[in-house]
């Protein structure tokens, strides 16, 4: 097809879902992700490019590729890690290049209950094209960071998440200097203005569509300290997938009731209905759509892309077992090109006057809320205080990490001798089954010693590397906020 046979795009519908497609451990996995394809590919309006996050197999994946495929036909699952990073971009338009940037910092080998070092997360990037212009062209990443096991400060993964939400920016500001559109979708495990929501937002031309349309919206469950102080009321079910953008943990997800009440779902049971006006105090958005919605100043005439609408779906649950089809909610938001705001401002305006109201000027009328996202201007940079606050966490966990990488080197040296000194012992023992003990113990016992060496030598080691770079990139972005030159010596290099 030439460029002038190729329609003219002025509204891209974008949809992200974390589909809780854990293997062996997601109940009904192949279940809800099929029925999850199905919904994508009767969505309405129909969506023209989709993130998902914890797919984790190929299986599901097809499954969701061959409900989709009439209006998605091109698609790339993301391989990452030992067991896959679980993420894939749908595309109605093709893509044409496409990369997994694997995140520096990304938990803890020995915490291989939770996954996350295992699965390798990361970001998926897609460069897709939707027209025949030089600058037609959308860049999509995908991310899951680093789940949070306890409640912030106290989160001992704070730091790595704070990583990844800085790398990610990253890539973000790198693809909207190259003037492209930018897609970033994805759990991001943080609720909003938070210290990662802050630093995507700041650091990287994009803003968070549902903060945008909604911005008095809530800024976490109603039981967490920072929305307890704005001494609101405790929503609604309603009110937090309408105003809030409540993605998880919300009374309408069945995934979040007692066990009793799941046993309850099922095939010919009765439905059980959430009324709208229950109490939801755990309610979060942790799922997130950032759009850069700026345009080119030096040119209007070029325009740019505007938020024209966002909900929460995913809502209705599977037509047979009941439950709901994830543990999250999706985002979905529809992208509306400036070019076409004329003419829909056009069609209301003689719609208007046929019924005797004339809508005098675009600041009077429903479009005011587009315009005003050309004007917006984020700040360049955060307070110092919060670069103060990024680098005090790095020093403290890179303190913590030194000291367990003496530790476990210490076992390790520790070891090699007991098990040198079993094997010299064997050599006196006085009975077989004391040799049998003694060369039992030196083999698991410097096993032991030798996977925590590792350990202690290679990943973490790799990782106080990794946190040296957040560190000195953080610095750097301190001294440009500051208004300083910015004069990093070198380690071990000082400046007389």
């Amino acid at each position: 097809m030439d460029s002038f046979d190729t329609p003219i795009v002025s509204e891209i519908n974008v949809i992200t879902l974390n589909c809780w497609g854990l293997k062996y451990l997601a109940k009904f996995r192949n279940e809800r992700l099929a029925e999850i394809g199905k919904r994508i590919g009767a969505a309405d309006p129909v969506p023209q490019i989709v993130g998902l996050q914890e797919c984790w197999t190929q299986e599901d994946y097809q499954s969701i590729r061959k409900q989709t495929k009439h209006i998605l036909p091109h698609g790339k699952f993301y391989h990452s890690g030992i067991f896959g990073g679980g993420l894939a971009i749908l595309s109605k338009w093709p893509i044409e290049e496409s990369s997994m940037f694997r995140y520096p910092l990304n938990g803890r080998p020995t915490a291989f209950f939770r996954g996350d070092w295992f699965v390798g997360k990361g970001v998926a990037c897609a460069r897709i094209r939707y027209g025949p212009g030089l600058k037609d062209i959308v860049e999509v990443f995908t991310t899951h960071l680093h789940a949070p096991y306890e409640a912030e400060p106290n989160d001992s993964y704070i730091c790595h998440r704070t990583a990844q939400a800085w790398e990610i920016a990253k890539l973000i500001r790198g693809a909207s200097e190259r003037g492209h559109l930018v897609l970033a979708l994805g759990d991001f495990n943080m609720i909003p203005l938070s210290l990662a929501h802050r630093l995507i937002s700041t650091h990287s031309p994009v803003r968070d569509v549902w903060l945008l349309l909604h911005p008095d919206s809530s800024l976490g469950a109603a039981q967490d300290p920072v929305e307890k102080a704005r001494r609101r009321p405790i929503p609604t079910a309603n009110f937090n997938v309408t105003e809030n953008g409540a993605t998880c943990d919300s009374v309408y997800n069945t995934w979040r009731w007692s066990k009793d009440q799941q046993k309850l779902l099922g095939p010919n049971r009765p439905p059980i209905e959430v009324p709208g006006d229950r109490i939801d105090p755990k309610a979060k958005r942790l799922d997130y759509i950032f759009v850069n919605t700026t345009f080119n100043p030096a040119n209007p005439a070029d325009g740019g892309w505007v938020v024209k609408s966002t909900k929460v779906g995913m809502l209705s649950r599977h037509p047979e077992l009941q439950c709901s089809l994830s543990d999250h909610f999706s985002v979905e938001t529809t992208l509306l090109h400036s070019r076409s705001l004329e003419t829909e401002m056009k069609e209301d305006e003689e719609s208007a006057m046929q019924n005797g109201v004339y809508l005098s000027s675009p600041t009077s009328s429903e479009f005011k809320s587009v315009y005003d996202q050309f004007k917006f201007s984020a700040p360049q940079f955060l307070p110092l205080q919060t670069y103060d606050e990024i680098l005090a966490m790095i020093s403290k966990y890179r303190a913590r990490e030194a000291k367990q990488r003496r530790y476990r080197l210490y076992h390790f040296g520790g070891w090699l001798v007991v098990s040198i000194g079993c094997l010299v012992a064997v050599w006196w023992s006085p009975r077989n089954y004391v040799s049998f003990i003694l060369m039992l113990l030196s083999t698991l016992g410097l096993s032991a010693g030798v996977i925590d060496g590792l350990i202690g030598g290679l990943f973490v080691g790799s990782e106080i590397r990794a946190l040296k770079e957040f560190e000195w990139e953080i610095s750097n972005a301190r001294a440009a906020a500051s208004g300083d030159p910015h004069e990093f010596a070198e380690e071990g290099i000082k400046d007389w």
